[in-house]
C-alpha cells in the first residue's frame, strides 16, 4: 500500500464507451493502492435525476418494528466513505479511501453536494480548506460510519461503551487528547467531531465520471469546475490507438459468419464522425469508445449494432442533419441514397458498416498495445486479409 499519497480529486470526461470507469479501477490501484472492489476503502454510487443531498449525506427512513415505526438515520455515500477514511486516520493506518461517482453530471451536483462543495477545496496538505457544520443526525451517522455506538439520550449525544454512556463532547475531547502526541490527524478528527463540524481528509480521494455525449445532464458551474483535475480519455482513432488487451481478438459477426476485426469499424465510425465536424457539434464528445458495444465471447454480431449503435448515430450525432449519412452511404451501385426515415437507415446496416471499415483499415496507422508487443511482431500476424 502507498505511503504518502497525495489525494486525488478528478474527473474523467470523454465519449461513451472509452473505458472512463475501468480507467478509474487503474488510478485506484495504481496510485492509491486499492482495488476498487475493496468495499473496506471504497464506496461508490452513481447520479441520477432523482439523486438528493439526502442520498449523498444521510436521511432518516421509517422502520417498522413489531406494530409501532420508529425512523432510522442511514448514512449517505459521503458520510459513509468520510467515517471511513477518519477511523483509518485514528487508527494510525497508511492507507487511503476513495469515492467513486459515475455520471456526475447526470444529477444537480451542486444541489447534492450542498455546503460539501465548499471542502473541495485542498490545502498543500490534502486537508481541505474549510470545514462546515454538520447537523445531529449526521454526526451520528458519521460516528457509526467510524464504527463507534452513538445514542441520542434526552437530546444528548453519547458514545456507548461496554456498560458506560458518555457524552460524544466529553468522548471527543479524551480522545483527542489521548491522540495529540502520538497522532496528530486522529486528535484532529476528534476536535471537528467535538465541534460537529467535518473536513476532508488527505486520505480520501474523490474520483468521478461524465459522459460528455449526454445532451439531457445538469450543468455544471464554473466554480464547481474548477475544484477539480479533468482528464480527457480519447476515443479510438487512426492516428494513435491505445488498444484494451485481448480486444483486437473481436469480430464483427453477420448472419453467424466472421468478418473483420472490430476495431477497424470502432476507428472508422469515429473518423467518419469526425470528418463531418462542421455539421456535428462537440465531434471529441459523440465519438465512441471499446465498450460502446460490449462484445460477447470475443464477437460483436450485427444485430447489436443495429439496436445500439445505429440508432445512436442517427439520433444523436446527426441527428441535426441526416445528409452526411446520405451522401456517405451513396455509392455508384446505389448513387442517390434517400434516408426519409430511421427505417430507411437502418435496412443499410450491413452496408454502412462495410464501408466505415474500410475507412478503418485506411485510417489505422500504429498500434500501440502491451498485448501487441508481447505476442506479435506486427500488425499483419494479429490482423489477417
Amino acid at each position: 500500500m502507498p505511503e504518502n499519497i497525495k489525494p486525488i480529486q478528478k474527473i474523467l470526461f470523454g465519449s461513451p464507451g472509452t473505458g472512463k470507469s475501468y480507467q478509474i479501477r487503474e488510478i485506484a490501484r495504481d496510485k492509491l493502492g486499492i482495488p476498487l472492489d475493496d468495499t473496506t476503502h471504497t464506496v461508490k454510487t452513481v447520479f441520477h435525476p432523482e439523486y438528493t443531498y439526502a442520498d449523498f449525506m444521510g436521511k432518516l427512513l421509517p422502520l417498522t418494528q413489531g406494530n409501532s415505526v420508529i425512523y432510522k438515520f442511514y448514512p449517505g455515500h459521503f458520510i459513509r466513505i468520510l467515517g471511513m477514511a477518519y477511523q483509518g486516520l485514528i487508527d494510525g493506518k497508511k492507507e487511503h479511501y476513495l469515492l467513486v461517482i459515475d455520471e456526475l453530471n447526470r444529477g444537480n451536483a451542486a444541489a447534492i453536494f450542498g455546503t460539501v462543495f465548499q471542502l473541495l477545496d485542498r490545502e498543500s496538505d490534502g486537508w481541505s480548506s474549510y470545514e462546515v457544520d454538520i447537523s445531529e443526525m449526521e454526526l451520528v451517522g458519521l460516528l457509526e460510519a467510524m464504527r463507534l455506538k452513538p445514542i441520542i439520550q434526552d437530546g444528548t449525544i453519547e458514545i456507548k461503551q461496554e456498560k458506560t454512556k458518555i457524552p460524544c463532547e466529553d468522548f471527543c475531547q479524551r480522545r483527542k487528547d489521548q491522540l495529540a502526541s502520538e497522532n496528530p490527524d486522529g486528535s484532529r478528527v476528534f476536535s471537528l467531531l467535538q465541534q460537529r463540524r467535518i473536513n476532508i481528509p488527505h486520505n480520501l480521494s474523490i474520483l468521478a465520471t461524465i459522459n460528455t455525449s449526454d445532451e439531457s445532464i445538469y450543468y455544471l458551474d464554473s466554480a464547481f469546475k474548477r475544484r477539480w483535475d479533468w482528464e480527457y480519455v480519447e476515443a479510438p482513432h487512426g492516428s494513435a490507438i491505445n488498444i484494451p488487451e485481448k480486444f483486437g481478438d473481436v469480430k464483427l459477426i453477420i448472419n453467424g459468419e466472421e468478418q473483420e476485426t472490430w476495431l477497424y469499424y470502432i476507428v472508422g465510425i469515429n473518423e467518419l464522425i469526425k470528418s463531418n465536424c462542421q455539421v456535428i457539434r462537440r465531434i471529441e464528445d459523440k465519438q465512441i469508445g471499446w465498450w460502446f458495444i460490449k462484445p460477447e465471447n470475443g464477437k460483436v454480431d450485427l444485430e447489436q449494432v443495429k439496436d445500439k449503435l445505429m440508432f445512436y448515430l442517427w439520433d444523436s450525432v446527426f441527428s441535426r442533419d441526416k445528409r452526411p449519412l446520405e451522401q456517405f452511404l451513396s455509392t455508384p451501385n446505389q448513387p442517390s441514397v434517400k434516408l426519409t426515415g430511421y427505417s430507411d437507415f437502418i435496412e443499410l446496416t450491413e452496408e454502412f458498416m462495410m464501408e466505415v471499415y474500410n475507412i478503418g483499415k485506411e485510417n489505422v496507422r500504429s498500434i500501440s498495445s502491451k498485448y501487441f508487443e508481447n505476442d506479435f511482431e506486427n500488425d499483419e500476424d494479429f490482423f489477417p486479409e
